[in-house]
């Protein structure tokens, strides 16, 4: 995945490979710019110019969503596969009725029910969320931050897709609406049998929810494993100071950040990526880029410390 710029073309996204499990809950966490929004919408192959997708496979089920034109691929959105966005306030009509734009997504989709059927479908799907039937009827802006998040979880189960990918759907909530959103993204998941994806960088949110974690660092994947090992023994450096930086009883008052910056993808550093800001490195790790490779079973990581 590249933004070609007229300086250049710059690498967002490559070489990331995994598996989504049915019925799993699959983090993807890392800084600002590390590639995790990207690699998402690229999924969804929802990348605006400069941005291009170059090469890869999406496989959901027995389709290649890489292989689909853009009406198959607006059909399978929301369908199959949905959003809930980052900025609910962004994703919603203002102008139009919360009943209206969830109309809009069904009747968008082939579904054409009564009004009266519809109503009651409105209503249901409120209900879901934990939205009293009357947010039916209000604006986006009567609404406040967490039921206009909870209004886009509403929208995004419509059609009991199969896979559903969160993009950092607290960052611009309270730590209390933050807990409601997702205990509500936890129900609605259980209740669909769904998969879904979390992506975001607070460790702490993420850890309370996901099954697996990969974390990513300047557009790659360098670990992925079961999320309790991830905070128990992570396996690569940058997975180790993240964890770091999380607040803890112990050490009451004491901040601790990675320092150094994340580095221009249009002008990373030769081999591995991390290590001009890594603790441990070697010199094979400024000339050789690391594999991922199974470093214990179920866990996958890239650094040659391993």
């Amino acid at each position: 995945m590249r933004y070609h710029t007229r300086a250049g073309a710059v690498t967002a996204a490559a070489d990331v490979s995994l598996e989504l499990i049915a019925d799993e809950r699959l983090g993807l966490a890392g800084e600002s710019g590390s590639g995790k929004s990207t690699m998402v919408l690229a999924i969804l192959r929802m990348i605006k110019p400069p941005g291009r997708i170059e090469g890869g496979a999406v496989w959901l089920d027995d389709l290649d969503l890489m292989t689909l034109s853009e009406e198959q691929m607006r059909q399978v959105r929301l369908a199959r596969i949905a959003l809930i966005p980052q900025g609910s306030m962004n994703s919603l009509n203002p102008v139009m009725r919360i009943k209206d734009q969830i109309a809009d997504a069904l009747r968008d989709h082939g579904v054409v029910v009564s009004r009266r059927h519809l109503e009651e479908r409105v209503r249901d799907l409120l209900q879901s969320v934990g939205l009293a039937p009357g947010v039916a009827d209000k604006f986006p802006h009567e609404l406040s931050g967490g039921m206009k998040q909870r209004a886009c979880i509403a929208i995004a189960i419509s059609l009991r897709p199969r896979v559903i990918i969160a993009d950092e759907p607290t960052s611009a909530l309270d730590v209390v609406v933050q807990k409601q959103v997702m205990e509500t993204l936890a129900r609605v998941q259980r209740d669909l049998g769904a998969s879904v994806i979390l992506v975001g960088h607070d460790m702490g949110l993420i850890a309370q929810f996901v099954d697996r974690l990969g974390v990513m660092y300047a557009g790659k994947l360098v670990e992925l494993s079961p999320v309790r090992d991830i905070f128990a023994d992570p396996l690569h450096p940058y997975t180790r100071m993240l964890v770091a930086t999380l607040p803890s009883l112990e050490r009451k008052g004491v901040f601790q950040g990675i320092p150094g910056l994340p580095p221009l993808l249009g002008a990373l550093p030769s081999g591995c990526a991390f290590h001009p800001r890594c603790p441990h490195a070697v010199d094979r790790c400024r000339t050789e880029e690391p594999r991922f490779r199974e470093a214990r079973p179920g866990a996958w990581a890239a650094c040659h410390l391993l």
